[in-house]
């Protein structure tokens, strides 16, 4: 990434009344039929059928999708190196996952010939907590130092800084130590590089280990390299509540992009309760309301809910 690239979400969200980012990957792709119950997740099948992964980014730009999002999120040098990998070969999988994002968009382009601005690539910078495969990242409590976490994060971070993508999405963060260790490697090592951040939140105020996320968000608020903050793989109904103290505490672009308000239940390993695209497209005008500028689905949200997004926002526009 260069310097160059550091403003370019801003002026997309200075041409636009908002962004649509995509849905979901994991679960998207055993919706298709995919086998995801493995410590890699959608990592996965970056091993197994990675053009099932290009398709599905493909799917996501023909909903509306301006942003998509790569399939680095589980993707980390520990955990490869628990299935046998070593470093060259994790960091060719990363890169692998941006690859795949790119392509997508240069065949939508190909496929869209009117379509004058090229999408974004974000990559995917999930928590420590997800490379531990164990829930963490909906608890944090980690028992790391800030030090410790920029130790973790730092050599992913550089090869998907210097990956092609766009951006980067440091996301599902549950605990403002993380978000610092992050918001300091891209201070002090990655200072090209821009980033949004975004909390998983267990109820309309706090973050999943217990502070409050507008403290969280008010220590990014002077950060350069973040150029957005928001919620995400958190429950639709706290959305515009979240996203009202974030506003109170920043003026950087809002994201919001929470599960599909299906509730997951980590004992019968199932998810409970009703989701709809309609009904998900109708919160998600609310949340725009509140203040949000990049919005999208998580958990248990494909394309049909992107294109739900954009027909709703669209129409509200």
């Amino acid at each position: 990434m260069s310097a160059a690239a550091l403003h370019l979400l801003q002026q997309r969200l200075h041409e636009s009344n908002y962004l649509l980012l995509d849905g979901a990957l994991a679960t998207a792709l055993e919706a298709r039929g995919f086998d995801l119950a493995d410590p890699l997740w959608s990592a996965r099948v970056l091993l197994e059928a990675p053009q099932a992964i290009g398709q599905l980014h493909l799917d996501y730009l023909q909903a509306g999708a301006d942003i998509i999002t790569t399939s680095s999120y589980q993707a980390s040098f520990e955990g490869f190196a628990r299935r046998g990998l070593d470093r060259q070969q994790a960091a060719g999988l990363m890169q692998l996952s941006v690859d795949l994002a790119l392509q997508a968009r240069q065949r939508f382009m190909a496929e869209q010939p009117e379509t004058v601005t090229a999408p974004l690539v974000a990559a995917s910078v999930g928590p420590y907590g997800a490379m531990l495969a164990d829930g963490s990242e909906y608890r944090g409590d980690y028992g790391l130092s800030v030090a410790q976490l920029m130790d973790f994060h730092r050599p992913r971070l550089a090869v998907l800084a210097a990956s092609g993508a766009d951006l980067l999405a440091c996301e599902t963060i549950p605990c403002p130590q993380e978000a610092e260790a992050l918001a300091r490697l891209l201070q002090q090592e990655f200072p090209a590089t821009p980033a949004w951040i975004s909390f998983s939140c267990r109820d309309a105020q706090h973050v999943w280990q217990g502070e409050r996320l507008a403290d969280c968000m008010a220590m990014l608020a002077a950060v350069p390299q973040v150029v957005a903050l928001g919620v995400n793989c958190s429950d639709p109904r706290w959305v515009a509540a979240l996203l009202q103290q974030a506003a109170s505490v920043t003026d950087k672009p809002l994201l919001a992009y929470p599960n599909s308000g299906e509730q997951w239940d980590a004992e019968r390993k199932c998810w409970h309760g009703q989701a709809s695209p309609a009904r998900f497209a109708a919160q998600a005008r609310r949340w725009h309301q509140a203040g949000a500028r990049l919005i999208g689905g998580c958990c248990r949200t494909g394309p049909a809910y992107i294109a739900a997004l954009r027909a709703a926002l669209d129409g509200a526009a």
